[in-house]
């Protein structure tokens, strides 16, 4: 199929946002993140007080390699971007999807080329890319992830550890409400994720003098949004997205491979974490390349993730983690669906 057959079959036919104007005919809505790591595509329809997912997609494509380095996307990581895309593409239009909202984050906010990166992406895909702020980033990381807070507890500190970037999020529940939503106190965004974490301190071999320092860089900048939001912690708890977070998990529950089901939701105490990472850090490379819940796409990238934790974990020291399997895509999707009237407010 050519690019202008992809355009007319109305990919690009949206409002900048990335979704139609008028309301959903088929009931059928998809979300996609383009991040400084992964590529993910959700394609979903409402059933009851959630959603049904009817297709997805994820592949590592590392959008943001080089980036801190050269201040541009490579033409080999536009070339993985497209080409994943291009399968998304392909999957929003077999499934009908009429409500969309496609997003890019960190690596699109920084790269000098952004701009010209996605006009090639709307030209060879018919995707149009909203390249959102931190904040709504945050905010959509909230909303994905908020049913997975304790319903006993009072909040949580959320955190979406990505590629380029690290969302912190205080959340809580007023305590005086029944069933009360929950509110966000404050939010940070720092500028180091898992990629140009990796790239500035190096992932692949790790010594206890360099993993030292990616947690003491990482801790500057937590240290003055902890100062503010991290008195006050009894009842609640830590509450992560990100690939660090499900690797640790899938490795924590010794999987045999990933399986999102036994991930999504599971509670992790602050001994169990600290075993893992202890565990990780005692990995060879190849070790962790071996390791089907890290895999080689992972392996050099891990041990970043770790680092980026233990700053959070020393910052807020707090006895739970729930790990997250989801995240933005299903902030989007949840969002979508709010505003049409398919699903109840929160």
């Amino acid at each position: 199929m050519n690019e202008d057959t992809r355009l007319r079959e109305g990919l690009s036919a949206r409002s900048p946002s990335g979704s139609v104007a008028a309301g959903v005919e088929n009931g059928v809505y998809a979300a996609l993140d383009l991040g400084t790591n992964n590529c993910r595509l959700l394609i979903a329809s409402p059933a009851g007080d959630g959603f049904r997912v009817v297709d997805s997609f994820s592949r590592i494509i590392r959008l943001g390699e080089g980036i801190s380095a050269t201040g541009s996307i490579s033409d080999a990581a536009i070339d993985r971007a497209i080409a994943a895309l291009s399968i998304c593409s392909d999957k929003i239009r077999y499934r009908k999807a009429k409500r969309l909202r496609l997003i890019a984050t960190e690596a699109c906010r920084a790269a000098a080329n952004a701009d010209s990166f996605r006009d090639r992406v709307a030209s060879e895909t018919g995707i149009r890319l909203e390249v959102i702020d931190r904040e709504t980033e945050a905010t959509l990381a909230v909303v994905g992830c908020s049913p997975l807070l304790d319903p006993k507890g009072r909040g949580a500190i959320l955190f979406d550890i990505g590629g380029g970037s690290t969302e912190l999020v205080r959340i809580e529940r007023d305590p005086d409400q029944a069933n009360a939503s929950p509110r966000i106190k404050g939010w940070v965004s720092i500028p180091f994720g898992v990629v140009t974490l990796a790239e500035h301190f190096g992932g692949r071999d790790v010594t206890a003098e360099s993993y030292a320092q990616m947690v003491a860089e990482v801790a500057r900048y937590v240290a003055p949004f902890a100062a503010e939001h991290a008195g006050g912690l009894r009842d609640m708890h830590l509450l992560g997205t990100s690939g660090t977070v499900t690797t640790l998990a899938g490795v924590h529950l010794n999987l045999s491979r990933y399986d999102r089901r036994r991930i999504d939701g599971v509670w992790m105490n602050d001994s169990e974490v600290t075993a893992v990472i202890t565990r990780l850090r005692g990995m060879s490379f190849q070790q962790r390349a071996d390791n089907n819940c890290i895999s080689v796409e992972r392996a050099d990238l891990v041990l970043a993730g770790c680092a980026i934790l233990d700053a959070i974990r020393d910052a807020f020291p707090l006895p739970r983690l729930r790990v997250a399997d989801r995240g933005l895509r299903e902030g989007m999707l949840v969002e979508m669906m709010r505003e049409d009237g398919a699903l109840g407010p929160c």
